[in-house]
Order: C-alpha cells, then structure tokens, then sequence
C-alpha cells in the first residue's frame, strides 16, 4: 500500500513539473548584439552593426533598435534602410508588442509623413511570432510593408536567432539575425 501510494505521489509530482515547464514562458529580455557572420541578410541591409534592448514583461515586450549601416555602393539607389534594419529608417527606434494576442495600432510620424502600424505578439511553446504592418502614402498611393519575425531563443539562453521575412513592394525579402547577448 505505501508503495502504491508512493508511485502515485510521484507521478503527480513529475505531471505538476512537466505542466510547470510547458507554461513557463521564455523571456527575451536582455542587451542582444548582432554577430554578422553568423548572420544570413540581405545585400540590401548593410549592416556594420546592430543592437537591441529587449524588455519584457507578462503583457509586453519592447524593442530598442540601434543600426549602423555601411554606405551604399558607389552608384547606387539609396532605398531607406533595406531590410535588415526593422521598419524605421535604418532601424533605429522602439516597438511595443502587446503578449495578450491582440493587434495594437498606432500612428506614428515619420520620413514618408504619417503612417499606420498595426503590430502582433504570440508567444507559441519556447518561439516569439512578431507581425507588424506599415501603411503609408506616397505620390503613388498608398503603400504597405509588412514583416513577420519568429524569435527563438538557445539552450542555455545566450544566442536569438530572428526569423524575418519582410514583403515590400519590391518583393519579399527574407533574413536571419543571429545576436549574442552581452
């Protein structure tokens, strides 16, 4: 009897463990540097170098940005930024994504003028999935930018990796940010 209540105590006990980790939600808050050779961009993007400071609480997360691009090849169009950088020009600037699933929208004041950002977070299992859409108007109507990122995190919580693929409209562009935190 005090065997079979034993075995039953401790199956409880792994099953209350196993559920704590599964709801255990993975924070990529921290000071994060971009390693470009680990990196796979775009040759539009540029990049000398990047950072972000990433804050996150059980509501939020916010994104700092900080890029410092290469000047472009002799000869060619200056496009605002590329890819690698985020939607603000050259990257540099601060998002906040709401975790409870909801989009947020905002307005914000830009190069173009003004323009409409509509932004996404799910937290799905150990993977950060960021959305946003940039709407603006330009002398050829009104243009959108959209970017979805999937942020996930190594073992021991030192490298992020982010996923992003950016639709503009010259095309897609798709990247692979690999940052070490500091």
């Amino acid at each position: 009897m005090k065997k079979a209540l034993f075995l039953t105590a401790f199956v409880c006990l792994l099953a209350v463990s196993a559920f704590a980790q599964d709801n255990k939600k993975t924070d990529f808050s921290g000071s994060w540097t971009l390693d470009a050779s680990k990196s796979k961009l775009g040759e539009r993007a540029r990049i000398e170098s990047m950072t972000m400071t990433v804050t996150q609480t059980d509501k939020d997360i916010k994104v700092e940005t900080a890029t410092k691009r290469l000047p472009p090849p002799a000869g060619a169009m200056q496009d605002g930024g590329g890819q690698g950088g985020g939607m603000r020009r050259g990257g540099d600037g601060t998002s906040v994504y709401s975790l409870d699933g909801k989009e947020t929208t905002t307005e914000t004041e830009g190069q173009m003028g003004k323009s409409l950002v509509k932004q996404k977070a799910e937290l799905d299992g150990g993977k950060l999935k960021l959305s946003s859409t940039r709407i603006f108007n330009t002398q050829m109507g009104e243009v959108s930018i959209n970017t979805k990122e999937i942020w996930t995190l190594s073992d021991d919580g030192k490298t992020l990796t982010v996923k992003r693929d950016m639709e503009t409209p010259r095309g897609t562009n798709s990247s692979e940010m690999v940052f070490t935190k500091k």
